[in-house]
């Protein structure tokens, strides 16, 4: 259960900072509503406090939680920008995702 618990929080963790990146991307490069600053300062804040939520010290959660961002982030590829990623894409998601679950999941003395 703490497997997915974890797997669970890092995924909502790099939905909220994507969303905080997408959205000033979305005024800068687009042309969009400043106004999305505001949403995207928020979502930037819950991405901070959600990192503070996983039970382990700090730089390993930062280190593991990379590895789930580079998979989310293709996730975000091709529903969000419509770009199916390629098999190479798909590949280095599940190395990232692998070093994820070796840093997190590995026994450690208490």
């Amino acid at each position: 259960m703490f497997d997915l618990k974890t797997l669970a929080l890092f995924l909502v963790t790099a939905i909220a900072e994507i969303v905080g990146c997408y959205l000033p991307y979305l005024w800068l490069k687009q042309g969009r509503s400043a106004w999305l600053l505001l949403p995207a300062a928020l979502s930037l804040a819950l991405f901070a406090w959600l990192l503070t939520l996983h039970p382990t010290a700090s730089g390993r959660v930062y280190a593991a939680y990379g590895g789930v961002y580079v998979f989310t982030a293709l996730g975000w590829l091709w529903l969000v920008d419509g770009i199916r990623p390629t098999s190479w894409d798909l590949i280095g998601g599940l190395v990232a995702l692998a070093g994820m679950a070796i840093i997190m999941f590995a026994p450690r003395q208490a």
